[in-house]
């Protein structure tokens, strides 16, 4: 037994080595992990290195990264931000994933695919990378642009199309598993989930923000009771008999309408990663390279569909809904690649024997092909907008009209001027006296208490913590003034990160362009900051004193305060 778990453990070391080498090639060639994922996957399987031997170990890792990776796309799907999507986004979503599927299906069954797979690999091809496409738009500060929101409006859109997808293969394997008694059976199923989705509603309804507000006091614990929660969930999903993918889903809905959301997707979004390392690993062990020789014409017909079709056809819909070609062009090349939903879905349906290891792994290499171009596609998107222009013409009406008023009509709500971090008493005052003086300020801290008295002074708030980068990395920074530290610097107390360096660094990766106040005790230290590119340092004490000193030796007599 021993003998067997140092195996284990040496297994798992050599694939998290080979992963942060294949890793660091692709960040050397500008690609996101996926693609470095789905490459060690295939060395690691038996066709190349033949790394892969404790495959059931594997096996509940990838199922457990599943259940992650579908909590967090819970936790987007908030019930009233579904609610308030846009027309566009709406009309953009629907249509791309219409025409995408319908397409898809043609050319599938003109490259002699049986009917039932085409229609497998045509919905996979309609599912995007919202992770790539945010972190991309968010590298270049285009997600506050007009196409970065359309574009994240149609993403949602997929997302819950993936859901519905997802749901309904589920349905399809409870009717057509083996063990499967008839009816009955069936019948116990669907009531289990609708006890279960009762149950959650109930939960969202009662318990999820006041147990959150409680538990967010230790943001470590409410990343463990996170990782718990959609766990558990997954396994309730999976006892009752539709599947660990949808209870863990269900998990991220129950707490999608918590201000926490965000706090808990910044901090899972690694732990999401390092998982879904071991679902590509498990999935390279299962492909045969010997099979995907015959796969590479096909893949190339439908790597060209989705590179070229798909933001076609979100231009075609944009262009009709009265946008500027640009616009449309922007935006449609976000949809430019499949993601990793696509494997999953793949993955489902073998499970249930809908389709082969061939048509996982045609839609593997397209997944490679797709994701890898459409990298540099978006990253010069300007630049392939120019050469691309002259021939646009018939995608833009003569008068876009929608833009138009997006643009020059009524004028969206003004964003912040200024965010604090930290809401003690410094940073209270500091907000009040902005507040004040007719600024919008954006207060974020981990103290749900703090938070609760930042609104009663009628001011925005935002659950978040200044040591997370993912979380820092994905605000929406766009026409704030200047990013305010008001947050203890205890060096003696800090157990994890600097909060002031780490803020820097946060905005810095960000590409914020805004000035960067930060507050700390002792001179010394506003030195190293101001090294380290801090635009100013506040010394609360010092900065008192120095008043206190004005007003003493003032020559006018001093007014009490």
């Amino acid at each position: 037994m021993a003998a067997g778990s140092a195996s284990v453990f040496y297994e798992i070391a050599l694939l998290v080595l080979l992963a942060a080498g294949v890793g660091f090639v692709g960040l050397l060639l500008r690609q996101p992990l996926v693609v470095a994922f789905i490459a060690v996957g295939v060395l690691a399987g038996p066709d190349v290195l033949g790394l892969v031997t404790s495959v059931d170990f594997i096996e509940t890792l990838s199922q457990i990264s599943i259940a992650v990776l579908l909590f967090l796309v819970g936790l987007k799907l908030d019930v009233s931000l579904v609610r308030n999507l846009g027309k566009v986004a709406l009309a953009t979503g629907l249509g791309q994933v219409t025409f995408t599927a319908f397409f898809g299906f043609l050319i599938c069954l003109a490259l002699g695919i049986a009917p039932l797979a085409s229609l497998y690999i045509s919905v996979a091809l309609t599912f995007s990378s919202t992770i790539i496409i945010v972190k991309l738009l968010s590298d270049k500060q285009e997600i506050g642009a007009l196409h970065g929101k359309i574009a994240l409006g149609f993403l949602i859109v997929q997302d819950i199309f993936v859901v519905l997808a997802m749901v309904t293969l589920s349905a399809v394997g409870v009717g057509l598993g083996e063990d499967t008694g008839g009816f009955w059976d069936v019948a116990q199923v669907f009531l289990g989930g609708v006890a279960m989705v009762g149950a959650v509603i109930l939960f969202i309804r009662y318990l999820a923000n006041p147990l959150l507000a409680q538990v967010a006091r230790s943001p470590e614990l409410m990343v463990i009771f996170a990782v718990g929660w959609a766990a558990s969930l997954a396994a309730l999903g999976d006892a009752l008999g539709f599947g660990k993918e949808l209870g863990g889903l269900l998990a991220g809905v129950s707490l999608a309408s918590t201000e926490f959301r965000e706090a808990i997707s910044s901090r899972l979004a690694s732990l999401r990663d390092f998982l879904l390392l071991f679902f590509f690993i498990d999935l390279g062990a299962a492909l045969q390279l010997t099979t995907l020789g015959d796969q590479i014409g096909p893949a190339i017909v439908l790597s060209l569909f989705v590179l070229i079709g798909n933001p076609l056809i979100v231009l075609a819909i944009m262009g009709y809904m009265g946008y500027r070609k640009r616009t449309g062009f922007l935006a449609g090349l976000t949809v430019a690649q499949i993601s990793e939903f696509s494997l999953i879905f793949m993955a489902m349906g073998i499970s249930i024997g809908h389709v082969g290891g061939e048509a996982m792994g045609l839609v593997t290499l397209v997944g490679l092909v797709t994701i890898a171009l459409s990298v540099y596609m978006i990253t010069w998107s300007h630049k392939l907008y120019q050469i691309c222009e002259p021939w646009l013409g018939i995608f833009e009406r003569g008068h876009a009209h929608r833009e138009a008023n997006d643009t020059n009509g009524a004028a969206e709500p003004r964003g912040h001027d200024f965010v604090i971090f930290g809401l003690g008493r410094y940073g209270c005052r500091i907000g009040s006296r902005l507040r004040a003086q007719g600024y919008r300020v954006l207060g974020i801290d981990f103290d749900p208490e703090a938070l609760v008295n930042w609104r009663r002074m009628g001011m925005d708030t935002m659950y978040g913590d200044a040591t997370d980068p993912e979380f820092v990395a994905h605000m929406d920074l766009t026409g704030v003034q200047a990013v305010v530290s008001a947050v203890p610097r205890d060096r003696a107390a800090l157990t994890e990160a600097d909060p002031q360096l780490a803020l820097l660094h946060g905005l810095r990766s960000a590409n914020y362009q805004g000035r960067v106040v930060l507050s700390v005790q002792k001179s010394s230290e506003a030195e190293e900051l101001l090294q380290q590119g801090a635009s100013v340092v506040l010394m609360p004490f010092d900065d008192a004193a120095d008043h206190a000193v004005r007003q003493l030796t003032a020559k006018d007599e001093v007014v009490p305060a």
